[in-house]
């Protein structure tokens, strides 16, 4: 085995960056700035800081947001006002609702009331179904593109290995799974996704030459679970507590990283992995949904 090597998330989602900013130059000579909303429903500390987050990034790139923060307590029909409202509004090109959601809003109803068109999160049916069928024209879920971007831009390949993926979620296991297996330059992999219900997963996590964790449970991946010189991507946040930490919680991934490290070859750390990757994606989404609407 060679020597480790980190898969730098941070890094790898700068280049990203600078390719969106020249992008948005481009538009921008056009006569259009791209131009993103973020809606937000009630004060979910974690909500508020991805958010945060978000805004900055579109700052720093040359792209508008606005952000419309409703009360925890809005009801479905005036979440449903304001995406029709924004569905309309010229200026905006992509629409991004924060999960999770208070519980009396239909999470499913409001990701489909948005266009598919400014769907920059790739959570509507019409996305969903074109990234099944291998149709580019939609938009790909930004954390499995995010996650397909670092293993395409740290060299590994992908085409015939042999990938795991821990976890079945619509938000990263089954989108990443389709996008992995197309046929397709940097896809054509052999996917197996496990879950609660598989039987042997540490031997399926074995058998792996790319194990991507997206189970939610801290640290859950150990070194006799992974393969020797496997890549893997660690898409987990958890909050654990620490008595060392300064607000008495710390955030880890599905990996034990220090340990793991030992076998793997090639991996990403956590945070500083697929976060980063996330906001690159979407700010790639929200442009090309403004180039797009020069071919309408």
């Amino acid at each position: 085995m060679g020597e480790f090597k980190l898969i730098d998330g941070r890094a790898i989602s700068e280049s990203v960056h600078l390719e969106t900013r020249q992008r948005v130059a481009v538009l921008k000579q056009k006569n259009i700035t791209p131009g993103l909303a973020f809606i937000r429903v009630g004060e979910d500390p974690a909500s508020r800081v991805y958010v945060g987050m978000k805004e900055k990034k579109c700052r720093e790139i040359g792209i508008t947001s606005q952000t419309h923060i409703l009360e925890k307590e809005t009801s479905g029909g005036s979440l449903l006002d304001l995406i029709a409202r924004l569905n309309k509004d010229p200026k905006i090109h992509g629409i991004l609702v924060q999960a999770p959601l208070p519980r009396q809003l239909n999470e499913a109803e409001v990701f489909a009331s948005v266009l598919p068109g400014k769907d920059v999160d790739g959570f509507h049916p019409v996305n969903v179904g074109k990234l099944m069928l291998g149709d580019p024209s939609g938009f790909a879920p930004c954390t499995p593109a995010g996650v397909q971007q670092l293993l395409i831009r740290s060299g590994c390949p992908i085409k015939g290995s042999d990938v795991v993926i821990l976890g079945r979620g619509n938000i990263v296991g089954k989108p990443l799974a389709s996008i992995l297996m197309q046929k397709s330059e940097f896809a054509d992999a052999t996917v197996t996704v496990c879950h609660s219900g598989t039987t042997d997963l540490a031997g399926h996590c074995r058998r792996a030459d790319i194990l991507i964790a997206a189970i939610g449970v801290p640290l859950f991946v150990k070194p006799d679970m992974v393969k020797p010189g496997a890549v893997v991507i660690d898409v987990g946040v958890n909050r654990i507590p620490d008595t060392a930490a300064r607000n008495g919680s710390r955030l880890v991934g599905d990996v034990d990283f220090e340990a793991v490290k030992a076998v793997s070859s090639m991996m990403t750390p956590n945070p500083g992995g697929v976060g980063p990757m996330t906001i690159a994606m979407l700010m790639q989404n929200t442009v090309r949904a403004a180039e797009e609407t020069l071919l309408n």
